[in-house]
């Protein structure tokens, strides 16, 4: 252990706490977006980063001749809309996105320093941060070029994300103010 986090000073407790409880809300606020965007099945990932969607964004040419039909359409399927993320915004994610994310890993493995756990533990703590935004956007990438069915790749990159979190922001609270030595 580089520094003991439960019996450090007060400032350093607190500033953690607060940002433990701000990157928490953020990450609320991130899996709403998600829900809202992307959805939590490997269907709608698929859907949402897979090829499929590049297609109909693409103009087309009018028939030669066209044909009306009437059908019946709900409120729920109008309301209904489908976000598509075609290559260039995929390429301004992973650049805007991976960055923070190596940022937020090191700072909650700067915490993970100071937490009472076995080297392993923590080895495999901060290797767990670090994997989870790589598998996010190597299964975004992966669902667009090769195959939607890496969706579920990017699902287990999200729910690593937030395992790696909660482990981290229970660890450390716990051990703040509950656990001293």
């Amino acid at each position: 252990m580089l520094y003991d986090l439960r019996n450090s000073d007060l400032r350093l407790r607190w500033l953690v706490t607060l940002f433990l409880a701000t990157l928490g809300t953020s990450y609320l606020f991130g899996a709403w977006m998600v829900g809202l965007y992307a959805g939590f099945s490997p269907r709608k990932v698929g859907e949402t980063y897979g090829p499929a969607g590049e297609t109909s964004m693409v103009m087309q040419m009018p028939p030669e001749t066209t044909m009306v039909t009437e059908h019946h359409v709900s409120m729920a399927e109008m309301d209904e809309e489908q976000h598509h993320v075609d290559m260039d915004l995929l390429v301004q994610d992973t650049h805007v996105h991976m960055p923070m994310y190596a940022v937020l890993a090191a700072c909650l493995s700067v915490i993970v320093l100071g937490l009472a756990i076995s080297r392993t533990a923590a080895l495999a703590t901060i290797t767990l941060l670090f994997a989870a935004p790589w598998l996010d956007f190597a299964g975004m990438w992966l669902t667009k070029l090769v195959s939607p069915h890496f969706a579920i790749v990017t699902l287990a990159g999200g729910w690593a994300m937030a395992l790696g979190y909660l482990i981290v922001a229970v660890l450390a609270t716990y051990q703040m103010w509950w656990r001293k030595t």
